[in-house]
């Protein structure tokens, strides 16, 4: 079966020593997309995991999904309809039921595009569309589109683990800020989203 990655492995391994040592070491990129996932899931997930490890969001939403043990996952109706305290049993904090209650209104409320429509967008204008939401940033957007969207040149910037994957790669004593990532990132169009995959598997040297 060939390797959709391969192109993209090979022009990051082109770059200089530490990515073609990097992506020996580590081997094919292993990416798992959820193609077709909804929007509104896939920020109902990304709100699960946002500053924990992914042990934890799994189980959290392990937790949410068993309370509808009829669907594979809640709409916005059923979101709307669990109460604060389901939620928090869940694992949710309170800021982060608002969130999960705000999206799930702004989706009935069509602000939350469906999957069609969001893939109809650019990047762009789907993340100035959806950092309006309460609680939602930039991160989670670009969540969105590398997980479900399956866009292949998105760099998440404020994520702690590409940063410190890049300075781990470079030897760098401090991480670049979301800015400098932002600009050394431009090296690695069209393949960003490969690129992340691979920083967040830098070992700690």
């Amino acid at each position: 079966m060939p390797d959709p990655y391969q192109p993209a492995s090979e022009w990051l391994a082109s770059i200089d020593t530490d990515w073609a040592r990097h992506i020996a070491a580590i081997g094919p990129c292993l990416h798992q997309p959820h193609p077709a996932r909804a929007p509104y899931e896939s920020l109902v997930r990304a709100i699960a995991y946002q500053q924990l490890h992914a042990r934890a969001g799994d189980a959290i939403i392990g937790r949410l999904v068993a309370l509808f043990p009829a669907l594979t996952f809640p709409g916005p109706e059923q979101m709307l309809a669990t109460t604060f305290d389901q939620l928090r049993a869940c694992g949710f904090s309170a800021s982060k039921i608002t969130t999960l209650q705000g999206i799930a209104q702004a989706t009935l409320d069509g602000v939350v595009p469906d999957y069609a429509t969001a893939r109809a967008m650019d990047d762009e204008a789907l993340i100035e569309r959806l950092v309006t939401l309460r609680g939602v940033g930039r991160w989670t957007v670009e969540m969105l589109l590398i997980y479900s969207l399956e866009r292949m040149d998105i760099l998440p910037a404020d994520d702690f683990g590409v940063r410190e994957g890049y300075r781990r790669l470079k030897g760098l004593a401090v991480q670049p800020t979301r800015k400098q990532m932002q600009e050394i990132g431009l090296a690695w169009r069209p393949y960003r989203t490969v690129a992340a995959w691979y920083l967040w598997r830098v070992p700690n040297r």
